[in-house]
């Protein structure tokens, strides 16, 4: 016959199993890209704070395809409990849905906005592949040059895509798009000079930049990057256009609004530790934590910006 008190262990323990489960629940936060690019890199900076503010695993599982979609496609059958969750830049949220009548999803509808982590805008920068000198001295190459006038990104339908597209536009200079299936493949073919210029976040190429490897010629913000102050900005090299974008964090749909909650403040407490805002700055971004009604208007205004220069260009996904 069982004892009372060990009846009472026995029954407490079984209490607590539930608990000691939830701590040991790994959350995922799926990156639609290969390990190395811009939104890899800033997710496992993010997922090695959450895990000490959820007090359990977080871990960043690599989907890339797509440009991202494979990768939201899985989020959207995903059980919105938090054990799965995205790391996504904006061109997957505010590109796709000008471009494919068929997503299979609506990204204003089918995920939980939770963070708005990062904002940042995207490097032009010119590999061993193209000749010294400023923008203005590469691009007047590639226009007497059409047959080595291409451009690399980290994917087709990415906002790089379509700022590389308005810079050739802008420039008068015809150049042909080459999409990778990330970030870091494409800046290992810029370095090897198989594609003399690359448009991309400046993660992908700033410890390049700084090694003199590769040279970032120019920025496409508004203002200067403060991790490249002596890079000029598009417009201050004749090119009046500007690009940026975000990344932010999302969830399955139908997320209980005390998990979202539960999920930003960790997220939050991640982007107030000084050397991730410190390290975030280095790769070129910026540190621009907001909830999950800021990240949804983010969103909407960014769709709304892109839509008329995607028209405009005439590009047709396959």
């Amino acid at each position: 016959m069982i004892k009372r008190r060990h009846f009472a262990a026995l029954a407490a323990g079984a209490l607590a199993m539930p608990l000691a489960l939830a701590q040991e629940r790994n959350t995922r936060i799926l990156v639609g890209f290969p390990p190395g690019g811009s939104a890899d890199v800033v997710a496992r900076l993010l997922a090695d704070r959450m895990r000490v503010s959820l007090a359990q695993n977080v871990i960043v599982d690599n989907k890339p395809g797509a440009a991202g979609r494979l990768a939201l496609s899985e989020l959207k059958r995903s059980v919105p409990d938090g054990s799965t969750l995205i790391f996504s830049p904006s061109g997957a949220m505010v590109i796709h849905p000008w471009l494919y009548a068929n997503l299979g999803y609506d990204t204003a509808k089918d995920f939980t906005p939770i963070s708005l982590v990062s904002t940042f805008d995207f490097a032009v920068t010119a590999g061993p592949g193209a000749p010294a000198g400023d923008l203005k001295t590469v691009l007047a190459w590639m226009k007497a040059n059409p047959s080595k006038a291409n451009y690399a990104t980290s994917g087709a339908g990415t906002v790089p895509h379509f700022a590389g597209l308005l810079l050739s536009q802008a420039a008068g200079v015809p150049m042909t798009h080459v999409a990778y299936r990330g970030g870091a493949p494409a800046a290992q073919d810029l370095i090897g000079g198989q594609v003399p210029l690359m448009v991309d976040t400046a993660v992908e190429t700033i410890e390049h930049h700084r090694a003199g490897k590769v040279r970032i010629l120019a920025v496409t913000g508004a203002q200067r990057s403060k991790a490249l102050p002596d890079v000029p900005t598009l417009k201050e090299s004749g090119i009046d256009i500007t690009a940026d974008a975000f990344f932010g964090l999302y969830g399955p749909p139908g997320m209980p609004p005390e998990l979202v909650q539960r999920i930003d403040r960790a997220v939050a407490d991640a982007l107030r530790a000084p050397e991730i805002q410190e390290r975030i700055y280095n790769l070129g971004l910026v540190p621009a934590h907001a909830g999950p009604a800021e990240l949804a208007a983010v969103q909407a205004a960014h769709l709304k910006r892109w839509e008329a220069p995607i028209k405009a260009s005439g590009f047709k996904a396959e």
